[in-house]
């Protein structure tokens, strides 16, 4: 790899003393490194780190500085352009970031000596539709998640499964996630720890209101459809979210309609580190 871009969570790294450290050090390897500029702040007034117009089409890597989120946001804009992303954890815990603050140098040695591996991730696609007419799409590496809307009030959702119904849930939402989103929101409402390398597609209910519902695994080839039901009120309304970032609004009726995507994140990995070691060190430390 001899031509780099960085993209930064300014929040993170707000005098861009390590970005700037991570450009000084790959030009003195003769390498060509780019800093992407501030950030502004896209509708819902969340910085918008990643302006893939921005970055020129010869770039080899993307080091991505942040969270997980930073880096959630860099693999849904880039995926188009099908460049490797390098996340690197300025945060508290990351599991998606490959390299933290501690061994910067030595990842970016490996890099310059080809020592890396790009592991691929399923992503999924969402198309929101009100009566039949499409709303929007989007895609997500982590998840897609369909919650209550501003008032604190369980809501309705009927599940199908390639056409075929599943289940009602009445809860506070459903999350669709993939492999790589086991270990996000998830996680957080008991669904289960998946190796990233698996391609399936989990259904978790958020706080449902029952005493025996628990997640469902679905092959990766599966069509989920999720209908906004009526709840106490047809004007019970939801929103489905995508890696928390983008979002849309839907009604009474409406339908999202999920899918494992067509592209696909490529991350790299440096660190021969396997999925196992990873939860030890991360998911179980005190």
């Amino acid at each position: 790899m001899d031509k780099f871009y960085v993209i930064t969570n300014c929040l993170k790294d707000p005098d861009m003393e390590t970005t700037k450290s991570i450009r000084d050090y790959l030009e003195s390897q003769g390498k060509v490194c780019m800093i992407q500029q501030r950030p502004g702040k896209n509708k819902l007034h969340n910085y918008k780190y990643t302006n893939a117009a921005l970055i020129p089409p010869d770039v080899d890597c993307v080091l991505v500085l942040g969270g997980d989120g930073t880096l959630l946001q860099a693999s849904r804009d880039l995926v188009e352009r099908n460049i490797p992303l390098l996340g690197i954890n300025l945060g508290t815990l990351g599991y998606l970031a490959e390299i933290d603050r501690s061994n910067i140098k030595p990842a970016l040695d490996k890099l310059l000596l080809d020592e890396y591996e790009i592991h691929e991730r399923m992503m999924l696609s969402g198309t929101a539709y009100h009566q039949n007419k499409k709303l929007m799409s989007d895609i997500a590496l982590n998840d897609i998640v369909i919650g209550r809307n501003g008032r604190l009030r369980i809501i309705d959702l009927n599940i199908y499964v390639d056409d075929e119904f599943l289940n009602s849930y009445s809860a506070d939402g459903i999350i669709i996630s993939t492999p790589t989103g086991s270990t996000g929101y998830s996680l957080s409402a008991g669904g289960p720890i998946v190796s990233p390398e698996a391609e399936i597609i989990m259904i978790t209910p958020i706080a449902p209101h029952t005493l025996n519902t628990r997640s469902i695994v679905l092959p990766h080839n599966a069509k989920i459809t999720v209908e906004i039901g009526e709840g106490h009120s047809t004007r019970e309304g939801a929103e489905a979210t995508f890696d928390g970032d983008t979002s849309v609004n839907l009604n009474c009726n409406d339908q999202i309609v999920i899918t494992k995507a067509d592209r696909c994140a490529r991350l790299v990995k440096i660190n021969n580190i396997s999925f196992l070691e990873i939860l030890r060190k991360k998911m179980y430390q005190t």
